[in-house]
């Protein structure tokens, strides 16, 4: 089999366009409105006969000629006009040379042979995200693992002999079960007023919004099996801890984003209960019962992967939707307004949502969340959870972003983990094993996943090294490499993620492993403080370099142990240098103006540009920053 043709260093410079405001004239086009995309061309590509773009609309290739509107720095910029006629309107670009050679250019780069529609760069007329989508930086809490409060309810219940029946009681410093019941059923007791009073903590790190994993009644530690949706656990301190968090964490400038599961319920959930009941119940309609299940049964009902605890929705019930995701009154809507604020939602498994054999609802059921929440509380992030190749279900008409490992997480950890390494569970590498990657192989598939994205859901997509659901990325890391990871997290387009833990070291060799109570008074410890730091310098970069949230990029350099790139605006350019080992990357000096008055600003690689070349080396594991002039490009 041919792997992939990788970046490689010494290329020259290669035309270039991507979504950002340097080559797009407006994120947010309107059906019908005519937008203006630029490429930019290296002065060494040569002389071209016909450059333009080649759009799809209605399924019917069209081709707009572009012409030239400016030249700096070595690079010419051509200037079509594209006409958004479809909601999600995809585009490439052909430049014909002097010899009549026809390239290609789309999302995955350059090509001398025709390329599909699916790389298209895209031009999307649905609502946006929310402005502070791409600029935030996002903090991922399991409440009962984060902290406890002086008044949390788990304490007095436990010394009342109240806790309800399924809880298997934990002190904090007790090790996590891994093995089934104490796997989800082991309680340490965390609560929502114990995360109010650690914001500080995320605050020092440069964290903005706080996503919270569910919050409702349930049977388990996870919560993911609500018993009901009508208000917060008790044992978390109820709906006015929720509150009192939301209010705490907008007074620092965090906002909260809810954490809902619209493929399932529990089986304890009141809506299950009274289809159980009753045949005859509206609830009936709710779930997936096979034909021969009477009243009363507790078999014969599909489940997520077969789990009965989890049974699955039926999104054809009208009744379903009105209660949860459609209108002011649904559970969606209510807890984005008074008294809760939330400030949007990630919906678990949304990728299974509404699907079932012949069954395919999932379209519908995501545009009407999304419609709820623009009625709601219009300024509102939704983010969906696809944990593999999520493309086809996030172009723009419903989820802001994705929870996937397919782009980021699951290329970086084939790059940075020890050869070898043993996947655990959660982040879906084929026989529960990480490939090793060389920095080609890590650009290539970082490239053909982000591609099926249009640009501004790559914005609001999240960077995580890791989630609740996976082992955590220390546990088998390189050494030395969490520079590296994290720095690339924060640098490539998406929303960085730290779980929580990760910035005190913490490791786990699966998702439940991982779900370790955080260690708090341990900051200042020889082994925490280094991590810590580490953080809270590179989540920084994001305040202090606007670029990085918005800006363009461009890839310049790849080797098997070291990747560069540019992130770019009209203000600032950002170049980025990551190693795993000792590594050595060039490119042509014409590919980065103002290369040789780049300022360090993370790192300690080293940066030698001449007139012809710019050389970026490190003796080890390395992440590095430096900032350049912005970019000379044509006034819109």
């Amino acid at each position: 089999m041919t792997p992939p043709t990788p970046l490689v260093q010494n290329a020259p410079p290669a035309p270039h366009h991507d979504g950002s405001p340097l080559h797009v004239s407006t994120q947010a086009p309107a059906l019908g409105e005519t937008v203006r995309v630029r490429l930019r061309v290296p002065e060494s590509f040569g002389p071209l006969s016909w450059v333009g773009t080649r759009s799809n609309p209605n399924r019917e290739p069209r081709f707009d000629e572009a012409s030239v509107v400016g030249a700096a720095d070595g690079w010419q910029w051509w200037q079509a006009a594209v006409e958004v006629e479809n909601p999600v309107h995809g585009y490439r670009w052909l430049l014909v040379g002097a010899d009549g050679r026809q390239h290609w250019l789309n999302q995955l780069g350059l090509s001398t042979v025709e390329t599909r529609d699916h790389d298209d760069f895209r031009l999307v007329a649905h609502e946006p995200a929310p402005e502070w989508a791409a600029s935030s930086v996002m903090y991922q809490v399991f409440p009962d693992r984060f902290a406890k409060s002086d008044v949390a309810p788990f304490d007095r219940l436990r010394e009342q002999g109240e806790l309800p029946g399924w809880a298997i009681a934990a002190d904090w410093g007790d090790p996590v079960d891994p093995v089934y019941p104490g796997r989800s059923k082991q309680l340490f007791g965390g609560d929502l007023d114990g995360v109010r009073e650690q914001l500080d903590h995320l605050a020092s790190l440069g964290v903005d919004l706080l996503y919270l994993t569910p919050v409702f009644p349930a049977r388990s530690n996870h919560r993911y099996d609500a018993t009901t949706f009508d208000l917060v656990d008790p044992l978390l301190g109820g709906d006015e801890a929720l509150v009192r968090l939301v209010e705490a964490a907008h007074a620092r400038g965090i906002r909260v984003i809810g954490d809902l599961t619209s493929n399932h319920s529990g089986d304890a959930h009141e809506w299950f209960r009274a289809a159980q009941a009753d045949a005859e119940a509206p609830e009936r309609e709710f779930y997936f019962f096979h034909p021969s299940t009477g009243s009363g049964s507790t078999e014969g009902y599909e489940s997520w992967l077969g789990v009965p605890s989890l049974p699955k929705f039926d999104w054809s019930s009208a009744e379903l939707r009105r209660r949860f995701i459609e209108g002011p009154d649904s559970v969606v809507a209510r807890f984005l307004g008074a008294p809760f604020h939330l400030d949007g939602w990630r919906i678990d498994v949304a990728n299974m949502t509404g699907r079932l054999g012949s069954a395919d609802l999932n379209e519908s059921v995501r545009r009407t969340i999304r419609r709820t929440m623009l009625e709601a509380k219009p300024d509102t992030l939704l983010l969906g959870e696809s944990t593999n190749d999520a493309a086809s279900d996030f172009q723009g008409d419903a989820w802001h972003g994705a929870m996937t490992y397919t782009p980021f997480t699951r290329p970086l950890w084939s790059w940075l983990l020890e050869p070898g390494s043993p996947a655990g569970g959660g982040l879906g590498f084929a026989l529960q094993r990480v490939p090793t990657f060389t920095g080609g192989d890590f650009h290539a598939a970082h490239a053909r996943f982000a591609a099926g994205f249009p640009w501004r859901t790559r914005l609001a997509t999240m960077n995580a090294l890791d989630t609740h659901d996976t082992p955590r990325f220390a546990t088998h890391a390189r050494p030395g490499s969490l520079p590296a990871a994290l720095g690339l997290a924060v640098t490539l387009p998406g929303i960085p993620v730290v779980w929580a833990g990760d910035e005190f070291g913490l490791t786990g060799v699966d998702g439940e492993a991982s779900r370790t109570p955080m260690p708090w008074g341990s900051e200042s410890s020889p082994e925490v403080a280094p991590v810590l730091e580490t953080y809270r310098q590179l989540l920084r970069l994001r305040r202090e370099h606007p670029v990085l949230a918005t800006g363009g990029i461009r890839w310049l350099a790849v080797g098997d142990d070291a990747v560069a790139f540019v992130r770019e605006s009209a203000e600032e350019s950002v170049l980025v240098f990551a190693a795993r080992s000792a590594a050595t990357l060039e490119f042509e000096a014409a590919s980065l103006a103002g290369a040789d008055a780049a300022a360090p600003v993370y790192g300690q690689a080293r940066l030698e540009a001449s007139d012809s070349r710019v050389t970026l080396s490190a003796d080890g594991p390395a992440f590095a920053v430096w900032s350049v002039g912005g970019v000379r490009a044509p006034r819109w």
